[in-house]
This record gives C-alpha cells, sequence and structure tokens, in this order.
C-alpha cells in the first residue's frame, strides 16, 4: 500500500514539476502567494521557492498547485502584502500641484532645505545640511533613480526582492517614485554641483532594497527576507514607509532579529487617523518606532494614524503606540526625474531616520538603543501636553 502511494506521489511530482512553470505564469490571481508548511524537498523541487523559512517556504501558486497542495495534506497559509503608504489628496499639497492627479515635477527644487529638514535641524535658514558619516541605512520600498544627480554618490547596495529569486544584486529601478523620494529625505547631498537638494544626513550610505512592485504593493515575505539581509550586510538603520492592518509573523520575527543584532528599525504610522490605534504595523510592534506627520505649523493632521498611548504606561514604548511626529506634509524631495512634492507618514518617517543616521554612535554596547534615547532627549511637545495619541512623545530636533 504504502509503495502504490509513493509511486502515486512520485507521479504527481513529476507531472507538477513538469507543468508547473507553465500553470504559474498564467495564473491571473494578484494574491496567490502563500506560505507551505513543509521542509520536504519534494515540494520545493516542484516549486518555484520565493523565500525560505525556518518552517517551510512560500511561492506563488495556481489553482491548480493549489488544489493538488491541499490534496496531499500539506498546511499552507496565505501571505499578505502591505501597500507603501499613499500620498495624501492633491489639494493639500504645495501650491503648484496640479487637480489631475498627475505629480507635479519640477526639474530644480523649490528649496534645497526643505522645510522639514530645516524644521528637524532647528534652522528655517538652513542653507546645506551634512553629517552620517560611516552610517548605513536600508530603504526597503519602490526602488530608487540610482542615476538622479542628488543621490548616485549615496547607494552603496541595490538589490531587487521583488523578480522570481535568485535575488537580483545591483537592480533596484524606481517605476513608482515612493522610494526615490524617502531616500533623498535622509540622503540627498545636493549633487555635485551642489546645486540640487539635501536630506537629512547626505554623508550616510544607503542600501536600497525593492521590495514593492510599480503599484506600491509589496509581499510580506519579501520584506521580511529584505530586513534580515540589510541586517547581515551591516545596516544600522532600517527605514519602512510601508504598512498594513495586519500584522505579518514573518516580519515580526525579522524585526526581532533586527533588534536583537542592534539594528533600529523605524516605520510609518500610517495614514488612517484621526482614529486613536490606527497605526499600521510594522509600526505597532512595538520594537519598532513609529512616526506620524505633522505640518509647518506644529498640527497633526487629520489623516495622521494615531496612537494608542493613552491605553499605555507612561514612558514606556507599548504595542501600538505612537513615538514621535516629524514633518510629512508638503514636502520636497527627490523623484523620478527631478523633485516633486508629497504629503504623508512615508515622508515623516525618513526625518527620523536622518536624524538616528546624524546621532548615531557605534562606540557603545547597544547603538540602536542608544539612538533611540537620544532622539527622545531631543524632543519637544507638541499639542496636549506629555505623552498624547496625537503625537506621542512629540517631535525631536537638534536645537
Amino acid at each position: 500500500m504504502k509503495t502504490k502511494f509513493f509511486a502515486c506521489l512520485l507521479v504527481f511530482s513529476f507531472l507538477f514539476a513538469t507543468i508547473a512553470p507553465v500553470q504559474a505564469a498564467k495564473s491571473d490571481s494578484p494574491d496567490n502567494r502563500y506560505f507551505i508548511k513543509s521542509k520536504a524537498s519534494l515540494w520545493k523541487n516542484s516549486l518555484s521557492v520565493r523565500n525560505n523559512f525556518e518552517n517551510g517556504f512560500t511561492a506563488d501558486l495556481n489553482d491548480w498547485q493549489l488544489r493538488l497542495i491541499k490534496l496531499f495534506g500539506v498546511e499552507i497559509e496565505k501571505v499578505h502584502k502591505l501597500y507603501v503608504s499613499p500620498e495624501i489628496a492633491p489639494d493639500i499639497l504645495s501650491d503648484n500641484s496640479d487637480t489631475s492627479g498627475k505629480r507635479p515635477i519640477r526639474t530644480t527644487p523649490d528649496l534645497q532645505v526643505p522645510w522639514g529638514v530645516g524644521k528637524m535641524y532647528g534652522d528655517s535658514e538652513l542653507a546645506s545640511t551634512s553629517g552620517g558619516t560611516d552610517i548605513t541605512v536600508a530603504v526597503l520600498d519602490t526602488g530608487i533613480a540610482r542615476n538622479h544627480p542628488d543621490l548616485t554618490r549615496r547607494v552603496s547596495d541595490c538589490k531587487d526582492f521583488t523578480t522570481p529569486k535568485p535575488v537580483v544584486n545591483g537592480k533596484c529601478d524606481d517605476k513608482n517614485g515612493h522610494g526615490t523620494h524617502i531616500a533623498g529625505i535622509i540622503a540627498a547631498d545636493g549633487g555635485g554641483d551642489g546645486k540640487g537638494i539635501y536630506g537629512m544626513a547626505p554623508e550616510t550610505e544607503l542600501f536600497v532594497y525593492k521590495v514593492c512592485d510599480a503599484s506600491g504593493s509589496c509581499w510580506a515575505d519579501d520584506i521580511a527576507t529584505a530586513i534580515q539581509a540589510a541586517v547581515d550586510n551591516g545596516a544600522q538603520i532600517i527605514n519602512l514607509s510601508l504598512g498594513s492592518d495586519k500584522e505579518s509573523p514573518f516580519i515580526h520575527q525579522a524585526i526581532d532579529y533586527a533588534g536583537d543584532h542592534d539594528t533600529l528599525v523605524v516605520a510609518a504610522a500610517g495614514n488612517d487617523g484621526p482614529y486613536d490605534g490606527s497605526i499600521d504595523y510594522p509600526a505597532a510592534n512595538s520594537r519598532v518606532i513609529s512616526v506620524g506627520a505633522m505640518d509647518d505649523k506644529g498640527n497633526v493632521p487629520d489623516w495622521s494614524s494615531r496612537g494608542a498611548n493613552s491605553d499605555s504606561t507612561l514612558g514606556e514604548h507599548n504595542e501600538n503606540d505612537l513615538m514621535f511626529v516629524a514633518p510629512g506634509v508638503n514636502i520636497e524631495s527627490t523623484w523620478k526625474e527631478g523633485y516633486a512634492t508629497l504629503s504623508g507618514t512615508s515622508m515623516a518617517t525618513p526625518h527620523i531616520v536622518g536624524l538616528a543616521a546624524l546621532l548615531w554612535n557605534s562606540a557603545v554596547e547597544h547603538p540602536a538603543l542608544a539612538a533611540e534615547e537620544a532622539i527622545q532627549a531631543l524632543v519637544q511637545d507638541i499639542g496636549a501636553p506629555g505623552e498624547d495619541n496625537d503625537s506621542g512623545l512629540g517631535l525631536p530636533t537638534l536645537k
């Protein structure tokens, strides 16, 4: 009986391995990624493995493959998607925004030091910025316009996690624009002629790991794999301007891995406000610095996600707490071509990341914790007195 069973299994496996690639290529489902809870080489050899994990692997499955796996009683789970935090409606952007939904592109920046960077530095008249030498920041996003004059010298590692494995080294083209915008807020260096835009820490090195496609959607397993790769390759800080209402166990484990290796993870709170406890994951994770948005007058916009700080122990960083706010309204930065202005907690997050790069001290025993404590020491209270759901601990600035 057992011999017959295994003979059938081998026949199925042969057919499976032969036609699976063709079937997978014809799949029309955008949500067809599954975690297969098996270490058996039979399944790994029969499917196109996306990412390996301790208890199994992920793969994109079509309906036929899905039915066959269930027939053999293999346990599977759907892998969910996260999304880069969407930009806010054009009517609250800068005056030169149009109303057609198209992003206005400028060939030169309106200001070389945008208002948000100046706010973080405590100097609205700042002509340029500096700092971040020997610090590496990993930006996990839609990629980067690597040839942008203000960013071309900043990228030291570039990988694409969105393609069929293996990971593509040296390729991280940004077909969305979001990742380029985030990278510029952190590390834009003014360009070779010094006439471009300046970010928070223009001497940092960037690991640009493309984990989101052109539409801004990102698979949780790709993100988790990229987080671990960033840690293993020596990134001190990770920027995650993306989120979901649902927590991913893959990303949760990867964040634990980062924390255990003294890598600081900073993530966007999301644009789901003004409701208390509306923070997205992974920002809601207690081991992540969560960042909300504020405008140039110090107000938290309605759309910025709120924390659940009022339900937490004062002074402790708990699940669903908002840590800080930072400039996130009408933020000018690098774009796929030239410069553009966007709003969102996505834009607030890299301001805190850049600040962490400026304050990073590699000589201490736990530099990530030290950087977090250094940021807290610079906090200015805004909104309601003390820690609150809208602004967390407040706005950290250098002056």
